[in-house]
């Protein structure tokens, strides 16, 4: 497949990013990752292990004890499965303990810069609809098509709590506004690959927009991309 087919979503927690992501990619017949993934599954590896979270060297010591694997899979549900080590995971991912402490994990440029071999390699393998903080600007720099999706904070928390919802686990919204606007402050703030648009992005608002509006949008830049 040709290579503009690879498409790199940006933007903060609660955007849509996952959700379009994985929507995209099936239209366009290609394979879709959620690298927000990949540092959850470190956070939870850190949750079960009992790793301090703000020991920045044990955090780097566990991520190189405990690799974190992703492997493309179109017949499951996200597109890709995860591991942690040998052990795959699932819905543990999305526990509100590790939402809590993923962006402490993700922030340590030793964390960011295993993981960013590693999608860079996955990029490497074939046409993908990536999704993260730094896919345009860091990952994939290159890509002919890179969005920036954003929402307003009201919209991102209720759509949070009805994925939440979904998975059977309640959480109290006025906690869960407050751990996002936090969440927003460390990604864009962090010294390592701070969260951006990235040059030449497309940065779409998706507060009143329906994912197949989001969706549409982008499969016509993605066409355009393919005409040049």
């Amino acid at each position: 497949m040709a290579a503009f087919a690879h498409v790199a979503i940006d933007g903060p927690a609660g955007s849509g990013k996952t959700t379009v992501a994985r929507a995209l990619s099936r239209r366009l017949g290609i394979l879709h990752l959620d690298t927000g993934a990949m540092y959850r599954a470190l956070a939870l590896a850190a949750l079960e292990g009992g790793v301090p979270v703000d020991d920045e060297a044990a955090i780097l010591r566990l991520a190189r004890a405990k690799p974190i694997d992703v492997a493309l899979d179109e017949r499951a549900p996200e597109g890709f499965r995860v591991r942690i080590g040998e052990r795959e995971v699932g819905v543990d991912l999305y526990r509100n303990e590790v939402s809590t402490i993923v962006s402490v994990v993700s922030a340590y440029s030793g964390v960011r810069e295993i993981m960013v071999e590693r999608q860079r390699a996955i990029a490497e393998g074939g046409p993908v609809v990536m999704a993260g903080r730094d896919i345009g600007t860091v990952v994939m720099p290159d890509a002919p098509v890179k969005i920036f999706l954003t929402a307003s904070l009201e919209a991102r928390v209720a759509r949070r709590l009805a994925e939440l919802a979904q998975q059977g686990v309640v959480v109290e919204p006025g906690e869960l506004r407050a751990q996002m606007a936090e969440r927003d402050h460390l990604d864009v703030n962090r010294a390592a690959s701070p969260l951006r648009p990235a040059p030449g992005s497309m940065t779409i608002d998706s507060t009143d927009l329906s994912v197949e509006q989001v969706v549409e949008r982008i499969a016509q830049a993605v066409e355009a991309a393919a005409a040049r």
